[in-house]
């Protein structure tokens, strides 16, 4: 279908259309003037904004109605034609509340053709660089939401990104927006001298992208806008720059907020969005009774720099070059950036639990050398006191020695006797030599006894058990009780009774204690002086008890009984009952003592028992 015919027929179906919208006083009606088709992000964008903050703020309903002054595919239509189209689609119907061009091809439409079309309609020149309302006095009924691009300050950002920058290639178009640009450009030269520029505004879109990608070193690309290339065809901006950053070998800047994050690398854009606000305010104004010629909205500028992160990233800009106050929009997940507070606190616990391990690691250190030292030290008294106790039974070792010795030295003498006078017989000395092997095994027993309790011992616990430890206790002491005319009752089970133990230290709490009940009774008539020691098993603990019928516990020191240095012995030197104690809490146990009802004492250890391993 030729392109008139196509024409004619894309009037005709806009006719009805307008022709649908119905008639309302209470309906306000906003006609757009577009320069463009939709597909150009920065008018598309500015649109947007502003007809949804017309539509929330308005209060009341808005009707809007777009024309486009250029369509794609009719391009080559006369200008008197799009006249006609607008007067015929407007004729018998109410003027419009409000005209709002948009960019600035539509804004010089509508300052050429305002008496013929919308001569009564209020006119907001918006989204429109004010260089194209230059030496044009507003009537009346017409303001502008102007903007000023600043071509000048994208080619400092160009040389403070890229110092060596010697050439730019510029993609503008060959429509009325790429001339009106190519011609401010060429008035910037004080401010670009030094720089090599090739235009695109005589090559087709394909030419344009084979140019990009064999681009010079040290060159950038300056995107403004493809309104039409050199063919005659229109492409939409994101395909334009997304195929740029594909192709081109070179980073590609723009002038326009919107056009950020679609491979533009950034720099001092103007803001889309801020326009879009300005001038929503100015046409809400304007709707609600305002005259436009009270409203003056002063010309923005560049807003502040504003890059994309990938972009620089891609071209290994360091954010140190970026201007000071600079915005970087984009950047990939970062924990210290986007969580660092987070990160802060997290961090912060784990030194302190860091700390704090450090701290527990270097007191299990430090305890650990103490219970060591704590072991050595309790060998060492331990080892002091079992050579006391030894030496204050040194008497009653001489005894226990003197009577198998005897013994074997009178089997000796009677057998030399019986050979020398002839009379021995096989049998006789068989008898003698049985008596000398039983006295010397009786002596070789408590000398090896004796010898254990004088060995320099630390604890060794073993499975024992504690029936057989009180057993050889009560023997190694047999002469020394029997000196002082003491009983001494063991009333154990004759089964065993395993505990997890030290056999020679938990002998030397059973000798401690039964010494210390047998000097307790030193001023105890003979026929009471009895010293008793059972057992009682419970849950998960055995009690071995040692009673005596002394004089009990000294007045004032049963809360010191078992302090270093405490005693009521005219020789002692109180550290017998310190030593029992630590050795059975070094068992896992405890000790206690208490008076008896009928007189005397008695001290009880409690140790940890297990019945499996009987």
């Amino acid at each position: 279908m030729p392109g008139r015919w196509r024409w004619a027929l894309s009037v005709a179906i806009l006719l009805v259309l307008i022709a649908a919208v119905p008639v309302d006083a209470a309906v306000r009606h906003i006609v757009f003037l577009q320069s463009f088709d939709r597909g150009n992000l920065v008018l598309d964008r500015f649109t947007s904004v502003l007809r949804g903050i017309v539509d929330q703020q308005a209060g009341e309903p808005v009707v809007f109605t777009e024309f486009t002054l250029s369509p794609a595919g009719f391009l080559d239509i006369p200008e008197e034609a799009v006249l006609d189209f607008l007067a015929l689609a407007f004729a018998g119907r109410p003027k419009p509340d409000l005209v709002i061009t948009t960019g600035g091809p539509a804004a010089s439409f509508a300052r050429r053709h305002r008496q013929r079309l919308f001569a009564d309609s209020p006119l907001l020149y918006a989204a429109v660089d004010a260089r194209f309302l230059q030496n044009v006095t507003l009537a009346e009924n017409e303001t502008a939401v102007a903007v000023a691009n600043d071509p000048g300050l994208i080619f400092e950002d160009m040389r403070r990104l890229f110092p060596e920058t010697a050439s730019v290639f510029m993609v503008v178009g060959v429509g009325e927006l790429g001339r009106f640009w190519r011609q401010e450009f060429e008035r910037l030269s004080p401010r670009i001298d030094g720089l090599r520029f090739l235009w695109a505004d005589g090559m087709s879109y394909a030419q344009i992208l084979q140019r990009a990608s064999t681009l010079a070193p040290r060159s950038v690309i300056y995107f403004t806008s493809l309104d039409v290339d050199a063919q005659g065809a229109t492409y939409s901006t994101e395909r334009v720059l997304g195929d740029l950053r594909e192709r081109a070998n070179a980073p590609v800047f723009g002038a326009q907020s919107a056009e950020l994050g679609h491979g533009v690398i950034g720099g001092h854009l103007m803001s889309i969005d801020t326009a879009a606000r300005n001038a929503a305010g100015a046409a809400l104004r304007i709707l609600a009774g305002t005259s436009p010629s009270l409203i003056k909205v002063p010309v923005q500028g560049p807003g502040p720099p504003t890059f994309d992160w990938r972009e620089l990233q891609r071209w290994g800009v360091s954010e140190a070059l970026l201007p000071s106050g600079s915005e970087v929009l984009y950047r990939g997940p970062s924990l210290w950036r986007d969580y660092r507070r987070e990160a802060l606190g997290v961090l912060v616990a784990l030194l302190a639990q860091a700390f704090l391990i450090v701290g527990l690691l270097y007191q299990r250190r430090a305890r650990r050398r103490a219970e060591v030292e704590s072991r050595r030290s309790l060998a060492l008294a331990a080892d002091a006191n079992r050579r006391a106790t030894i030496s204050a039974l040194s008497g009653s070792l001489a005894h226990e020695l003197g009577q198998p010795l005897n013994s074997i030295l009178h089997n000796a003498q009677a057998g030399e006797m019986m050979v020398t006078s002839s009379r021995a017989t096989p049998e006789m000395l068989r008898e003698i030599l049985a008596d000398i092997r039983t006295a010397d095994v009786r002596a070789s027993e408590i000398i090896e006894r004796h010898r254990t309790m004088l060995k320099n011992h630390e604890l060794d616990a073993k499975p024992i058990d504690i029936h057989s430890v009180v057993r050889q206790s009560t023997r190694l002491l047999a002469n020394d009780t029997s000196h002082r005319q003491i009983q001494v009752d063991v009333d154990l089970p004759s089964t065993p009774c395993i505990v997890n133990g030290d056999q020679v230290l938990l002998q030397q709490v059973v000798v401690n204690l039964v010494m210390n009940a047998m000097d307790a009774m030193a001023d105890t008539p003979v026929e009471r002086r009895r010293v008793t020691v059972s057992e009682v098993v419970g849950q998960g603990s055995v009690a071995l008890s040692v009673r005596d019928s002394g004089t009990g516990l000294p007045a004032g020191l049963d809360r010191n009984l078992f302090q270093p240095f405490v005693t009521t012995k005219a020789n002692g030197l109180g550290i017998g009952l310190m030593i029992v104690r630590t050795i059975v809490e070094a068992h896992g146990g405890r000790i206690d003592a208490h008076d008896n009802p009928t007189g005397g004492a008695t001290f009880t250890v409690t140790l940890p028992y297990n019945a499996a391993t009987v």
